[in-house]
């Protein structure tokens, strides 16, 4: 029974999440209209009712389709499912150099220190061939220099997200499918929200450097950590880097979903 409690709660906090629960009210006004129309004894419209539900299970799989990928994208994700790791070639060890990880760092706060905006995806064990194939090949190791290139203003490559495989830049330009999260702060611009996407879809590690204010945030597993320092940035990139090692102590930090404010403005 506790498990079953267990279940039930963290799936309506998901739902809560996404567009899931709007759609989910919805049906419940529809269930109550019914149910009137039963104790009213209004025989045509429960009629109605009655042949639809023939179809209801498979228009609600259509309806859901969305949501439903994401969620099952999300438990295969989950740590109690490692063990399928077993059969995956995947060499998780080490992702990148210490020299991979000093760059992006060196490159994300000199973006930062004149406020040019970036976007930089790391990719983790799940792949990211399709928003890969999205943007422009790169194919270049990566080097700080490259990125700040990459995303100085005004160039071709510098409009949507650079992805990083290991080592190697290999694309830029992409396009990363945007957060439909309800509880989002207003606060939070186009870039971020592709940032936590992005992280929800998969286990990558997101950059973002703001346009607007040099920030640097970081986005991972549907979670954003707004306005770290190098060090903080240097921590969560080694942890990212060696998943199976020795993990070095993060700083507390808040690295929870942003909650909606009132009488904010938009960022990029």
């Amino acid at each position: 029974m506790i498990v079953i409690y267990i279940g039930v709660y963290y799936i309506l906090n998901w739902v809560r999440a996404t567009r899931a629960w709007t759609l989910i009210k919805g049906l419940f006004v529809i269930v109550i209209f019914v149910l009137v129309a039963y104790f009213l004894q209004m025989n045509a419209i429960v009629w109605i009712a009655a042949k639809a539900l023939n179809v209801g299970i498979l228009a609600i799989l259509v309806v859901f389709q969305p949501e439903l990928r994401t969620a099952l994208e999300q438990l295969g994700m989950r740590k109690f499912l490692r063990f399928f790791s077993l059969f995956d070639t995947t060499n998780t060890s080490e992702r990148f150099t210490e020299k991979t990880l000093a760059d992006i760092v060196r490159a994300c706060y000199e973006m930062g220190a004149v406020k040019t905006g970036a976007l930089i995806v790391i990719e983790g064990e799940v792949p990211l061939g399709e928003y890969i194939r999205t943007g422009i090949d790169v194919d270049a190791l990566v080097s700080a220099q490259l990125l700040i290139n990459i995303f100085e203003k005004n160039t071709p490559l510098h409009d949507g997200a650079v992805i990083v495989r290991g080592d190697r830049v290999v694309s830029a330009t992409c396009y990363l499918p945007l957060s439909d999260s309800l509880i989002i702060s207003k606060e939070l611009g186009t870039r971020h929200r592709a940032a936590l996407g992005v992280s929800e879809v998969s286990d990558s590690f997101t950059i973002i450097v703001s346009e607007e204010t040099g920030a640097v945030s970081v986005a991972m597993n549907g979670k954003i950590e707004r306005d770290v320092t190098p060090e903080q940035l240097e921590i969560f990139l080694g942890n990212f880097r060696n998943p199976n090692g020795p993990q070095p102590k993060t700083p507390k930090m808040k690295l929870k979903k942003i909650r909606r404010t009132k009488n904010e403005e938009n960022i990029s």
